[in-house]
């Protein structure tokens, strides 16, 4: 289609600059083979379902399908479903007296048309329209009702004119999307069926025939879907495609959707984000932790924020010039996070156990590699019983760092500020902390914690 700019106003210029019409589908489909064919990434920001999910969902947009995104809570569906945006037009052509966004060479409701018939540019973040399921949604949200004061005014029952519209004919030549869809009433569900087959729209026995152009799209839990029964089998079979979301397979996704996520308001180094990343996967995995109900990845990036929360609020308190977190941090955010953990009945007043030995797997996963090629042996002899080292969620950097034990001509902690590409004054203190913790995991020292302080030695 001919690039067409906004600043035609009358149909008569749209004609004259070339304008073609182009059914939502297509306009999708031919958008998204051309980015495919450029080498551009449709779905940027989107981390971990390169190879498994956005193939499936491409394949669904090429076929013309309405979607359904199956999966546990913080698997990016609803992001994933915004997305689709990308794929549209930047600016479509709209009648401008038109509630129904009707293209000015394909009208749904007009058909008188002329060519001084005035126009309105619609830009593709106004295409896409978002509905979270609740019970109390009504067939007048969705479809539409008979707006008596229109009655009132001598307009005929039937008669477009006469219909309040609902969203999804307000969404014509865009996207519809509904999150939770098992949520929605089954009288309700019904009231979609001839909207996504047919492109009927019936209103209190009124039958309009209007050819909408909508895609739907909609999220639900899987188990809601396919084993309570809440949604009905002929609706399930009007949605194309019905895809599978997933938490991020590997490590790395995982950290890069925390770091992409997460608004940080104090610095908090990368290997306290695979700590948390670690963390979250593991709590996946744990037979104690309920993963029907899942652990979303807001949990990470709830944590994240927590910690840099936590480094700000020290820095503020400690009169620090810069605000860097610590491990320290990471264990008082796991005490903010606990209740957004669902566990497995039987596991009552284990809760806490369950997520401290957790997140001390999780840090010896983190720090394992990098502590390895290190040599701690003078900071382990340093503490030999009579010297301590302390810290904790109001302890500063520097006096952490002037706390320390004196390790001789030795550059050990030089050393391990190096292995965690630590440069600032807080950085450091961090590594060592991470190394400290370390020697604990792994027994070579001891560790007591209580009232917000920690003591190594």
């Amino acid at each position: 289609m001919p690039n067409v700019s906004p600043n035609v106003s009358t149909v008569g210029e749209l004609k004259a600059a070339g304008y073609q019409y182009r059914p939502l589908r297509v306009e999708i489909r031919e958008n998204l083979l051309s980015k495919l064919r450029n080498g551009e990434d449709p779905w940027p920001g989107l981390h971990g379902l390169q190879h498994t999910v956005i193939p499936q969902v491409e394949r669904a947009l090429i076929a013309g399908h309405d979607i359904v995104l199956l999966g546990e809570r913080g698997q990016g569906k609803t992001r994933l479903l915004r997305a689709i945006t990308s794929l549209l037009d930047e600016w479509i052509p709209a009648l401008a007296d038109s509630e129904l966004r009707e293209d000015p060479l394909a009208p749904v409701t007009q058909t008188e048309i002329t060519d001084d018939h005035l126009i309105t540019w619609i830009h593709r973040d106004d295409r896409y329209s978002e509905k979270l399921a609740t019970p109390d949604t009504s067939v007048a949200d969705l479809i539409g009702d008979v707006d008596p004061m229109r009655v009132a005014e001598g307009r005929r029952l039937g008669d477009p004119d006469t219909i309040h519209f609902g969203l999804i004919p307000r969404s014509n030549r865009g996207i519809v999307a509904i999150n939770e869809l098992p949520d929605l009433a089954e009288r309700i569900q019904v009231s979609m069926l001839n909207v996504m087959e047919e492109r009927d729209i019936q209103i209190r026995g009124y039958m309009l025939r209007l050819p909408l152009d909508v895609l739907v799209v909609a999220s639900a839990n899987p188990e809601d879907y396919t084993n309570r029964g809440r949604i009905i089998t002929p609706l399930k079979d009007r949605f194309g495609a019905e895809i599978r979301t997933h938490y991020p397979l590997e490590l790395e996704d995982e950290i890069a959707v925390i770091s992409q996520e997460a608004h940080l308001v104090a610095d908090v180094p990368k290997v306290l984000l695979e700590i948390l990343a670690r963390y979250t996967r593991s709590l996946r995995q744990s037979p104690a932790v309920n993963q029907r109900s899942g652990v979303s990845a807001r949990f990470a990036i709830a944590g994240a924020e927590t910690i840099a929360a936590a480094a700000l609020h020290r820095a503020s308190i400690r009169g620090e010039s810069e605000a860097v977190a610590r491990l320290v941090d990471v264990e008082s955010a796991v005490e903010v996070l606990g209740g957004k953990i669902e566990f497995e009945s039987g596991e009552e007043g284990r809760e806490w156990e369950i997520l401290d030995y957790v997140l001390r797997t999780s840090t010896a996963e983190a720090l394992r590699s990098t502590l390895r090629s290190l040599d701690l042996n003078p900071l382990i002899a340093a503490l030999d019983g009579s010297i301590t080292v302390s810290t904790g969620a109001n302890v500063s950097a520097e006096e952490f760092l002037n706390g320390l034990p004196d390790l001789g001509e030795t550059t050990l902690y030089d050393d391990i500020a190096t292995a965690f590409g630590a440069i600032s004054e807080g950085a450091r203190a961090n590594a060592i902390e991470l190394a400290l913790e370390g020697l604990f995991l792994s027994r070579k020292i001891a560790k007591d914690s209580g009232e917000g302080e920690t003591i190594y030695g």
